[in-house]
């Protein structure tokens, strides 16, 4: 399939979910117009970019993340580094998502590149043979272009999380994976029996680069507590889990492990190059995973 296909294809999804979006100035709904353009009721006018996805800014944004960090993160998930917490939340929401399996849409808020969401989606489509739509929100451009390479049942929106361009009630599952959260949004836009999933890393998460890149910061005690106390402020909550493991890296997958996380951003350009340097790590991984409802 050609790139402009595979665009085409994009947007005809776009369209034929439509009513799922809403204008982010005036929160009326979308319109599809020509494969070209998102309008709304009172005018306001969204063109569909050539890469395949929909900038839904209301004004323009920087963030901190480049396109190099993108790719050493999708780097990072092909070669199978979150595959346990993946495997884990795809099958978490088909357990607690019955009987609703055929009808699921998941928004990913924060989804940068997109890797984890189509993870997600292909583990759903796989062991139960259905295609859940995916919606994928970030604030940063680049993350979002590069989500929108290639082919899934996704669809992929440069947007800002305080202010989600969707309905209300319009999605079953709400993904919130190592990103900041906006729990006011979540709320309004999920579904009366969706659930809301929050990935949080844990205090061994990356603990090795955190000792080798910022020595003194590795001492200080890390307490997750007022995450999972506010997330309970704003959500019921059904469970949660920890899910913790080591994965073996060698020098090329060490760099790009460096290039994706923020922890090597005030590190000494020397600390930087010993951890990359060297041959292979192990290297430890822990999240917990908080699943909440409406109350």
């Amino acid at each position: 399939m050609s790139k402009n296909e595979n665009n085409l294809e994009r947007f005809q999804l776009l369209a034929q979910h439509e009513h799922v979006f809403a204008c982010p100035l005036c929160f009326n709904p979308l319109k599809v117009i020509a494969y070209k353009s998102f309008v709304c009721s009172s005018g306001h006018c969204f063109d569909f970019a050539k890469q395949g996805y929909v900038n839904l800014l209301t004004r323009p944004y920087q963030t901190k993340y480049d396109t190099s960090l993108f790719a050493a993160r999708q780097h990072m998930n092909a070669i199978g580094f979150f595959e346990p917490l993946i495997s884990r939340i795809s099958e978490s929401i088909l357990r607690l998502m019955q009987p609703h399996h055929e009808s699921l849409r998941i928004l990913d808020a924060g989804c940068g590149e997109g890797s984890h969401l189509k993870s997600i989606q292909n583990q759903i489509r796989e062991r139960a043979k259905i295609a859940p739509l995916g919606v994928g929100l970030d604030l940063s451009k680049e993350g979002i272009k590069m989500a929108a390479r290639g082919t899934s049942n996704a669809i992929w929106c440069v947007a800002d999380l305080a202010r989600c361009p969707v309905m209300e009630r319009s999605f079953s599952v709400i993904l919130n994976l190592l990103s900041p959260s906006n729990y006011a949004e979540f709320h309004r836009i999920m579904a009366d029996d969706g659930i809301v999933i929050k990935v949080i890393p844990e205090s061994d998460y990356l603990q090795e680069v955190r000792a080798a890149l910022n020595p003194n910061a590795s001492r200080k005690t890390y307490s997750n507590e007022k995450i999972r106390e506010l997330f309970k402020r704003h959500f019921a909550l059904l469970e949660m889990e920890r899910v913790a493991y080591r994965i073996a890296l060698k020098k090329e997958q060490l760099h790009h492990l460096v290039q994706m996380t923020p922890l090597s951003w005030g590190a000494s350009e020397s600390l930087v190059q010993q951890w990359m340097n060297q041959e292979q790590a192990e290297i430890t991984v822990d999240f917990s995973i908080m699943y909440g409802k409406k109350r």
